[in-house]
């Protein structure tokens, strides 16, 4: 007769999705060992330590008095296992298979959490896409660590436990004293944490306008100028202009915050659009993600939100000609030898530079020391095809102290220009409300979509003809400057483009074609 193997169900983080991982538990005579088989990894071989001490300290018998030969299988066998979310399964599976826990129907439950010595569960990262992947395989049940039990909780297909501790997972299941289900969580949209708004910044219209554009559509953009000029807190206040994420954008967002252990008991969601400013000295794994167990990197923690890249000729060359397919595509792929996974990494771009290495190149009031080849250089150092994805490219120039004394800030002015930005964005999400995959901003539209869905007016068709004669533009360049078009046209509320909006968009993207 064959015998009947305890198996619990528990989950593999893989990407950005995660996928259902069988633990089965046998016993068979001989002298005491404890191995866990299923292409583990570390933190996952010393899971049995953790779970003995933790059995011991709840009072139950631990593996380590069985004389018995134990052994642990992560199902499936070629698929590696990684991290400490497999200690609760793994303390389950054993207390079956001994007998120490009531016999339950596994079939429609998942389990996950790290034990620690004195059977406490500790919060594991990844929780949101575990649930997602629960909710999608068909389990009822979701038993995770307290501190990630909100979290998991979003996801309405599933009854979500929040598990303190292994006895009280033992208690629930034997029906001495039961946990109450963890109620869904109600999500407020709200703008990042950020201290820095288009009001705190005097002067600089010409940006200000550029940087409404670029919330409006989700258009990449550069800032160049001297040195003090304004540049960092431009790019840091555009932030604050973004219309809040939707719920679908929030749960994107938490989701890739969540693999990348951002998230915590009180900060469960990120219901912010991130801004991500890394420095220029991070490495390419560090922007792109990657790693021996591929997490996400900055491109993607910016997702739905702003990377800021300050001074970015100083970011080496490697790293910034990474950036070219997740600015075009949207996604970046990571692909090593025995794996290869895609991240999201829809992103608006905002960099800045100065002109030159001393950073006075054409100011009006300090002269450049600078020589011809040395500027030639600094500029070269950001290539032509990276430069062709940024959409709207600007000079912040020097204000004089007098125009900042003068200049008084106007908190109507800055929340007009949120309002032209959400009815933009509202214009947007109707237009492309029919269109699959998701399109959410003018930025994300294809080729395809932007001759079918971007419209001029006579007048504005005869201003391209001769603009197009007078300028070389790429392909590329021609359909983002109709993208930045139908941005600013949209800003107006004005279903067709008509000539001023093409010229200004031309007037962004020029330099360029230079």
């Amino acid at each position: 007769m064959t015998r009947v193997v305890p198996k619990v169900f528990s989950a593999e983080i893989d990407g950005i999705d995660a996928e259902c991982v069988e633990v089965e538990a046998d016993l068979n005579v001989g002298l005491h060992s404890f191995n866990i088989v299923g292409l583990a990894d570390k933190a996952v071989s010393e899971a049995k330590e953790r779970v003995n001490s933790a059995l011991k300290n709840s009072g139950i018998k631990p593996p380590s008095r069985e004389n018995r030969k134990i052994t642990i299988n992560l199902a499936p066998a070629d698929v590696k296992k990684a991290g400490s979310r497999f200690d609760l399964p793994i303390a389950v599976a054993y207390l079956l298979a001994t007998g120490q826990l009531r016999s339950f129907d596994t079939k429609e439950k998942l389990f996950v959490g790290e034990l620690s010595l004195n059977g406490d569960l500790r919060p594991i990262s990844g929780v949101l896409s575990i649930a997602r992947l629960a909710a999608r395989v068909g389990f009822k049940e979701l038993f995770v660590p307290s501190e990630n039990a909100e979290e998991a909780a979003v996801i309405d297909a599933l009854r979500v436990f929040s598990v303190p501790s292994l006895q009280s997972l033992i208690d629930h299941i034997e029906s001495r004293h039961d946990i109450v289900p963890t109620q869904r969580p109600n999500i407020i949209p709200s703008q990042p944490p950020t201290g820095i708004s288009l009001a705190d910044i005097r002067g600089q219209e010409t940006a200000k306008r550029a940087l409404m554009i670029a919330a409006a559509g989700g258009h990449n953009i550069l800032l160049s100028g001297p040195p003090g000029t304004g540049k960092t807190m431009l790019s840091q206040a555009l932030a604050s202009i973004l219309p809040p994420p939707s719920q679908e954008e929030i749960l994107e967002i938490t989701q890739i915050h969540s693999i990348a252990g951002f998230t915590t008991k009180n900060t469960p969601f990120i219901h912010w659009r991130p801004f991500r400013a890394p420095h220029h000295s991070a490495s390419t794994v560090s922007i792109i993600g990657g790693g021996t167990n591929p997490k996400p990197g900055e491109i993607s923690l910016a997702h739905r939100g702003v990377l800021f890249l300050d001074e970015i000729p100083e970011f080496r060359r490697d790293v910034l000609e990474s950036l070219r397919q997740p600015l075009e595509q949207g996604v970046v792929h990571i692909a090593r030898a025995k794996r290869a996974v895609i991240f999201p990494a829809r992103f608006t771009l905002v960099a800045a530079m100065n002109p030159c290495p001393c950073g006075y190149f054409e100011d009006g009031e300090k002269e450049c020391s600078c020589s011809a080849h040395e500027i030639l250089r600094y500029q070269k150092k950001i290539s032509g095809p990276l430069l062709d994805r940024i959409d709207i490219q600007i000079h912040v120039p020097r204000i004089s102290a007098a125009e900042l004394r003068s200049q008084k800030n106007d908190d109507n002015d800055v929340a007009v220009c949120v309002k032209k930005v959400s009815d933009a964005r509202k214009i947007q999400e109707d237009r492309f409300m029919s269109l699959s995959p998701r399109t959410h901003s003018n930025s994300e539209m294809s080729s395809k979509i932007t001759d079918a869905l971007v419209h001029l007016d006579a007048s504005a068709e005869t201003f391209l003809k001769h603009a197009l004669e007078k300028s070389f533009i790429s392909p590329r360049g021609y359909y983002r400057t109709l993208k930045v078009a139908r941005t600013i046209a949209d800003i107006d509320g004005v279903p067709i483009i008509k000539k001023e909006h093409l010229a200004e968009a031309f007037h962004y993207r020029l330099k360029t074609e230079e």
